[in-house]
């Protein structure tokens, strides 16, 4: 800015209004205007953008994430730093995580633009909306959603993928954080599965919350590298997402609040076993005939065969 400003006063705009403007303040402008720009000031300017690019990206991928993570994230992209000098590119550029500083807008809530429009919502004959979690064969409707659950060294958190069609967990990440990462893993698990049982997912409908991991950059990008098709409801709405929700209070029925969990691999475990060995395999639901999801795809998918 500050070349701007010395060019505009030679042309006879006064620095005071060129400032005033530029939202800068005036005596920086004057030392600088003395002190010449070495070859060594160029390079820490350079330097620092590249560092602020880097906390930019982390920052926008998890914005919930404080300096102190966004520092790791920024180490891991090749840009390290020290803590005081993130805290400092940050503070300054008021990325400041969405649970310590809330950015509120005019009706009260923290903003979460949906990237995906709701492909699930449906309006009624009284002109109210509500959503349809149905579909008529297997890949055409995943729903996915986060949990999480206190263990004695700290929280775990576990990101699930349910296909609403058999209410088949078909893929989940377990993590003790709660990052976009931890999306694309569950997303990478259930492509991974579906691809390895011989099925093809192009198409599918992923439908979420507003959640920064779903909203993230790399969880959009691996649903357009797998040609998914992204949906999403309002943020935090458990009707928005209740066939996801019913599976997290089965979850949390019996397994989190069984006990008291003293690490998080002895939850991670639990979380699996249960997952893998009663909900898919012994647990038989209602609305599949009394069958289990196991048995319910094994089924529909030999009558499909052979109807073909």
């Amino acid at each position: 800015m500050y070349p701007i400003v010395r060019e505009l006063a030679a042309d006879g705009v006064p620095v005071t209004v060129t400032c005033r403007v530029l939202k800068i303040a005036r005596q920086p402008y004057y030392r600088w205007l003395k002190e010449p720009v070495t070859d060594a000031d160029v390079d820490v300017d350079v330097e620092e953008a590249y560092r602020a690019d880097a906390l930019f990206d982390a920052h926008r991928d998890d914005p919930e994430f404080d300096y102190r993570f966004l520092l790791d994230e920024a180490a891991e992209a090749g840009q390290p730093m020290a803590a005081r000098t993130a805290w400092r590119i940050c503070s300054s550029n008021g990325w400041w995580s969405a649970f310590g500083k809330p950015k509120r807008g005019k009706n009260g809530k923290r903003p979460g633009p949906p990237v995906h429009d709701d492909l699930c919502a449906v309006v009624d004959d009284n002109g109210r909306v509500r959503h349809e979690f149905t579909a008529n064969a297997a890949n055409e409707l995943w729903l996915t959603d986060i949990t999480e659950h206190r263990t004695g060294e700290g929280k775990l958190y576990l990101c699930a993928i349910k296909d609403a069609y058999s209410n088949r967990i078909v893929g989940y990440s377990i993590s003790d954080r709660m990052k976009s990462r931890l999306a694309v893993a569950a997303l990478a698990s259930a492509v991974a599965r579906r691809q390895a049982e011989g099925a093809q997912v192009a198409g599918c409908v992923v439908h979420s919350d507003r959640g920064s991991q779903f909203r993230s950059r790399k969880f959009v990008h691996a649903l357009n590298r797998h040609e998914l098709v992204g949906s999403m409801g309002r943020v935090g709405a458990a009707g928005d997402n209740a066939a996801m929700e019913s599976f997290f209070a089965l979850l949390q029925k019996n397994v989190l609040d069984r006990r008291t969990w003293a690490t998080r691999e002895q939850l991670r475990i639990a979380i699996v076993t249960w997952t893998e060995r009663t909900y898919h395999r012994r647990r038989r639901q209602d609305t599949l005939g009394r069958l289990t999801p196991v048995e319910y795809e094994t089924i529909m998918t030999t009558l499909a065969t052979q109807a073909a």
